[in-house]
């Protein structure tokens, strides 16, 4: 695969992460994401480029066909703030219309996940009006969102404590990988909030009763409990994480038809609030455009030729 750079001549550029791929030779550190020939995403530094704070904030980076997401704020056990929520919104959209990126991994630089909401944040919030707060909250939704209804795999990578909104994040992705020294936490009630947005994707993951007694105690448990009560996939040691994700993502990729992701979760989602009648009808549509997709006929293909597919 060729890659193509744009002309730098005369220009300064601000760039977001160290970048790697397997099929790019170089390595340039802060470069935002070499794409295919032809797709370079490529912003000139200035007030109005998208990744202006970026390179504090977020990093990301390509490794193989995974695209790795990074909280980069350490100094602040990557509270969310609203800045940090929107660099989060925009690398996910970025990897998410990337063709060459088939399965996205969240995880922070240092060992805290995210810590939920930021406290000078917090403060600043006494003086909200309901509009301004429901503006806030749309804010988180719009990034929940984007990993919950996303057509791509995405993997939570936890090596510390993930709380509040911070533990909504890891959960609502489709797979939640923890080291033992992982603690997580819907700790909201605790300060009078409500884990109003994670209860809408929580009820997907867990069972009623754990919902509730995870929501309405606000306790934080460690992640061997986490694993018992099925709010996690899989416990890894901390020196073996990462090629653990890493191997994981790596046979999704080679494994798995990007169409079928698409469809199963497009599935997942609208399924529990249909009639049983309702959604075998929904299925069967499904399946009968499914067949007819570009994956499906490739699939059959190499099933019926005894060959084994690379997707």
């Amino acid at each position: 695969m060729g890659y193509t750079l744009p002309d730098f001549s005369g220009r300064v550029f601000c760039f977001t992460s160290h970048f790697l791929c397997a099929d790019w030779p170089y390595h340039l550190d802060l470069f935002v994401a070499i794409q295919p020939a032809g797709q370079n995403r490529i912003f000139p530094f200035g007030d109005d480029s998208p990744y202006l704070c970026t390179v504090q904030l977020v990093k990301t980076e390509i490794v193989n066909r995974v695209g790795y997401v990074i909280l980069n704020r350490p100094e602040k056990r990557n509270a969310l703030s609203p800045e940090l929520v929107d660099e989060l919104t925009l690398a996910l959209q970025e990897f998410s219309e990337n063709e060459f990126v088939k399965v996205i991994v969240l995880k922070s630089a240092d060992k805290p996940f995210c810590a939920g909401a930021d406290l000078s944040y917090i403060a600043r919030m006494r003086e909200f009006s309901h509009a301004e707060n429901l503006a806030d909250s749309q804010r988180l939704r719009r990034l929940f969102d984007l990993i919950y209804t996303g057509n791509k795999i995405y993997i939570s990578m936890v090596q510390g404590p993930a709380l509040a909104g911070g533990c909504g994040l890891a959960t609502v992705c489709d797979f939640c990988f923890a080291t033992p020294e992982a603690t997580f936490g819907y700790t909201e009630s605790k300060i009078g909030f409500v884990p109003a947005l994670v209860m809408v994707y929580l009820q997907y993951r867990v069972s009623g009763l754990v919902l509730r007694d995870l929501l309405l105690t606000g306790r934080v448990i460690s992640a061997t409990e986490a694993l018992h009560l099925g709010l996690i996939n899989r416990l890894a040691e901390d020196t073996e994480i990462g090629k653990i994700v890493q191997d994981f993502a790596d046979h999704l990729c080679n494994t798995v038809s990007s169409d079928s992701v698409a469809y199963i979760k497009t599935m997942l989602r609208n399924i529990p609030s249909m009639p049983v009648p309702e959604a075998l009808d929904y299925a069967a549509e499904t399946n009968a455009k499914a067949r007819k997709s570009n994956d499906c006929i490739a699939g059959i293909n190499a099933f019926l030729n005894k060959e084994k597919i690379q997707w």
